[in-house]
């Protein structure tokens, strides 16, 4: 049906809409706020007064709905409220950001800024724009947390009205909402809002699952209705004997949490047991509050059967998000499990509005795990320049959506990470230095190896040492976004400095072998070796897999080609920009957390080569598949099928550390071991992990486990072994 423009109809609604906005705060508003709101309003129906949406409708309409849900949805004030009607107008209309500061102050400018920056992208980033998006979104958090908080009011709306939008273009926002807005959302406390987007992006990501699940929760609706009835009327009139003052809801699970749960247990929807909660909301004073709640639980429990192993206690110990309630599972009649929710007035307010109800009630008490806390850890995060965007968002994606889990310092202070943290990722939460200087860790008194997973209520305690070093190894067990920024900071600068050294021993080889070691022959070089820049090229030459053989083949071969003159007089860092040769340095590809080696195919819809940003997807009848990062159907695999994601990274084999395990059998003289051990420690970056000694007589028998870089060292490490006075056999046993 065809949109009829009617002006006169049309400003009465746009009257009727503004009023509706400021039905729910306007007792709370001041003579000045209502001031401000109206006249970013007047300047906002002004701006856009000759744009319409895709509906044909008055675009007007938008910036007042977004407002509105920035009003009573996020329970914002009029600063952000005003911001919200007037987070387009620098983007689509002729007012610049100087003109709204101008207009309306400084601080409004930052954020409607912030917003538009958000939106300004180049249209050629498609491929990736949700990574882009996010990336630019959270960096805006210098600025004022309320952009990101108008940004995800203003995808809710554009989720609730894109019917007119063509299809393709439904399914790319819904599966970009649902990557990124519905976690982004859930880590800021918007549960509602969560759900909703989650709702949304199903509709469009998977209409008829969508529209399935929704007609049987319609078609069960009185059913549903009557059984809370039946269950709480107990409740009540126990509650209401004990004076409280309280009201029982019934909340339906999300059609998009049902649908999750049908899959993860592999069941119908009629096999969901807990398609609904129960939720109490009760009146009380502060001091009390806690007391209440187990007082209304102890009621419960009291009149029906509790499942022990589902109680929830989110009061002693509330989640980052500022979530607080207890959960409790209980047996109701019919003998169905019914999960039932008791939150205080202030719990109920903080758990819809999320972080700005947090801080209505915060009246300066300790926050360690709420919004400040969280934002200076994820701003370590934005720290990393050098990552890039899709890699970004999938690090720290992570810890977005991660259930929580709740540890002990030696001291008894509480520290939350994700679910499956390691003791290393524990390390890092305390303060970067420790991490990178984490050299073992005690889990509930006893020593442990740094991968352990961590379970709540485990006490640990993190030992350090000057001389750690962070290896490869240890990206592929953490999972915090922090820990891996960290490690991967740290490693570069690492390789920096080998790097370095590498660049000035080859120029004294290039110069033994009377070659200028101009930028044209290192990229000569480059090319030759099969390598990306002149940076992995000295780091090569430093770790020993470029060696003086090698060198010296590549002179003979481009000895007419050289360049005859000194031209510069520093070393930059030059690439090589075809990608035949760029993907030939990349040799080795591994998947998962444990950087495991599996069979694969190459997906023919992206044509991945090695070397590229790339993912595995499991398929049901052909395998393993490697799609690029930007990928066309990258955003609807991430998104509707994230089980079946595999993380997958090229390697440089050169670079991979591995552990090898040496028989070493000789003549057990004096001064044997000293040799072994010597020749070990003078190799750079080989470390001895174990020796093992035994003597038979006059024999020597030794076990030696290191870890090497690549199997070129190893097998120099084996002949100057042999080299050693006494030394008659060398195996490698593992």
């Amino acid at each position: 049906m065809s949109y009829i423009v009617d002006v006169d109809s049309e400003n009465k609604e746009i009257a009727r809409r503004y009023k509706d906005l400021l039905k729910d705060s306007y007792e709370n508003l001041s003579l000045d706020d209502k001031k401000l709101i109206r006249s970013a309003f007047d300047i906002a129906v002004e701006a856009h007064s000759e744009q319409r949406r895709k509906t044909g409708e008055p675009y007007i309409y938008h910036p007042i709905a977004v407002a509105k849900i920035v009003a009573a949805e996020i329970g914002l004030g009029a600063v952000s409220i005003a911001a919200a009607l007037l987070h387009d107008v620098v983007e689509d209309t002729d007012y610049t950001i100087e003109d709204i500061e101008r207009l309306f102050g400084e601080k409004i400018s930052k954020i409607v800024s912030g917003l538009t920056k958000i939106s300004k992208m180049s249209k050629d980033q498609i491929a990736s724009i949700q990574a882009e998006n996010f990336r630019k979104m959270l960096l805006t958090l210098n600025d004022d947390v309320r952009v990101i908080l108008i940004k995800i009011a203003d995808r809710l709306h554009n989720m609730q009205t894109m019917d007119a939008m063509p299809v393709h273009k439904q399914v790319r926002i819904a599966s970009e909402t649902l990557y990124i807005y519905a976690p982004l959302a859930h880590r800021l406390g918007l549960y509602n809002i969560k759900s909703d987007l989650e709702d949304l992006g199903l509709k469009y990501t998977e209409p008829e699952v969508y529209a399935s699940i929704k007609g049987m929760i319609v078609a069960n609706k009185d059913n549903q209705s009557d059984y809370i009835d039946n269950f709480s009327s107990k409740i009540k009139q126990a509650l209401e004997q004990q004076g409280f003052k309280f009201e029982i809801k019934g909340r339906t699970k999300s059609i998009y949490s049902i649908r999750k749960k049908m899959l993860s247990q592999g069941v119908k929807y009629d096999q969901v047991y807990d398609k609904f909660a129960i939720r109490i909301i009760y009146d009380s004073a502060g001091k009390n509050e806690k007391f209440d709640a187990w007082k209304i639980y102890s009621i419960i429990t009291d009149n029906y059967r509790p499942n022990p192993n589902r109680l929830r206690d989110w009061i002693s110990q509330s989640k980052t998000t500022g979530y607080e309630a207890l959960h409790i599972t209980v047996m109701g009649p019919q003998g169905r499990w019914v999960e039932v929710q008791i939150r205080s007035k202030r719990m109920d307010e903080i758990a819809e509005k999320g972080y700005a109800a947090h801080f209505k009630y915060k009246q300066g008490e300790d926050n360690e795990n709420g919004l400040e806390s969280w934002l200076n850890r994820l701003k370590d995060t934005l720290e990393n320049h050098n990552t890039d965007a899709v890699d970004f968002v999938e690090d720290f994606k992570l810890n977005l959506y991660a259930k929580e889990i709740f540890l002990f310092t030696p001291k008894g202070d509480i520290k939350s990470l994700p679910k499956g943290s390691s003791a290393l990722d524990f390390a890092f939460s305390i303060h970067t230095d420790i991490g990178l200087k984490c050299r073992g860790v005690k889990v509930n008194g006893k020593l442990t190896p740094l991968d352990r997973i961590l379970e709540s209520g485990d006490q640990v305690e993190v030992i350090t040492s000057e001389n750690q070093k962070p290896s490869e190894r240890w990206l592929t067990f953490v999972v915090t976004a922090r820990a891996r920024a960290k490690i991967r900071q740290s490693l570069k600068e690492d390789e920096r400095k080998v790097a370095e050294e590498g660049r000035e021993l080859l120029k004294r080889k290039l110069r033994h072998l009377r070659i200028n070691p101009s930028e044209d022959n290192l990229v000569a070089m480059v090319s030759y070796f099969k390598l990306k820049t002149t940076f992995d090229l000295f780091y090569r030459v430093r770790l020993g897999t470029i060696d003086n053989t090698q060198i010296r083949s590549f002179v003979n071969q481009h000895k007419n080609k050289f360049t005859k003159f000194f031209r510069r007089t520093k070393f930059e860092t030059s690439k090589v920009e075809n990608k035949e040769e760029l993907s030939n340095n990349y040799d080795l590809l591994l998947f998962g957390s444990e950087s495991e080696r599996l069979e694969y195919t190459f997906a023919k819809c992206c044509n991945p080569i090695a070397g590229e940003k790339v993912f595995g997807f499991l398929t049901v009848n052909e395998g393993l598949k490697i799609h690029k990062n930007n990928c066309p159907n990258a955003i609807g695999m991430q998104s509707n099928y994230a089980y079946r994601i595999m993380k997958a990274n090229w390697v440089d084999s050169s670079k991979q550390e591995f552990k090898v395990t040496l028989s070493i059998v000789g003549e057990d003289g004096s001064g044997i071991l000293e040799g072994i051990t010597k020749v070990i420690s003078n190799n750079n970056h080989v470390n001895i992990n174990s020796i093992n000694i035994a003597g038979d007589g006059s024999l020597f028998k030794g076990k030696f486990t290191i870890t090497v870089n690549n199997k070129l060292k190893l097998k120099k490490i084996t002949e100057q072994l042999l080299s050693v006075k006494g030394v008659r056999d060398i195996k490698r046993i593992i």
